[in-house]
């Protein structure tokens, strides 16, 4: 069963979406005192505005559901608002004009699902946004979207493919003292428990 939490910018609204769901399968409206426990949050408004904002922030740090996602119907939203809201668990947007209470059940289902639903537009605003933070932020300071410098990814990536201590600073010219310092320094700044682990973050993150 899929709790739900249901936000709406008028009484009315929220009624009669509360009314809707509870008639969907899987589905169960919590009452507001319950609300921080909710799977999904489904927030209604004609307009993203500061307000609104800062509700989802607020509903972010209320939740004791570390999966929490929410589900945004809306009739405008610039990509400003995308970016920061999907720190506080913006997983789906639906546009006013396109949402009925089917197509929103079913974006309820996916975002619990740990999915995202969103909108042509906005992906691609995302993308944007992701492929900017790389190349004018990260790049230039030598990292990458993980977190790690380059040189640590090139030495991961050696390590993948089964070369040693010795061999990977032969590749690099690098010494093996300085090999052995990047690797350790890798382990302890990420909690990694030895070369193995390393590795295996590297590839669940996407680096390799």
């Amino acid at each position: 069963m899929i709790s739900i939490a249901i936000l709406a910018s008028d009484p009315v609204t929220g009624e009669g979406a509360a009314s809707c769901l509870k008639r969907q399968r899987g589905l169960t409206v919590l009452p507001r005192e319950e609300h921080e426990r909710a799977d999904v949050v489904l927030m209604l408004t004609v307009a993203v505005v500061e307000e609104t904002m800062l509700l989802m922030e607020a509903v972010a740090a209320r939740s004791v559901n570390p999966r929490m996602g929410i589900v945004l119907v809306t009739g405008s939203m610039t990509e400003g608002q995308v970016v920061r809201a999907v720190q506080f668990g913006l997983r789906s947007v639906i546009w006013r004009q396109d949402a009925g209470f089917d197509q929103i059940a079913k974006a309820i289902r996916g975002v619990a699902d740990g999915c995202g639903v969103l909108p042509t537009s906005i992906q691609g605003w995302l993308i944007n946004h992701i492929g900017a933070v790389h190349r004018d932020v990260l790049a230039p300071m030598g990292l990458t979207p993980s977190g790690l410098e380059a040189r640590e990814v090139e030495v991961l990536r050696l390590l993948a493919d089964g070369l040693d201590t010795t061999e990977i600073a032969q590749k690099l010219n690098y010494s093996e003292r300085t090999i052995k310092n990047i690797i350790s320094g890798i382990m302890n700044r990420l909690g990694l428990r030895n070369r193995t682990h390393a590795v295996a973050f590297a590839l669940r993150s996407g680096t390799l």
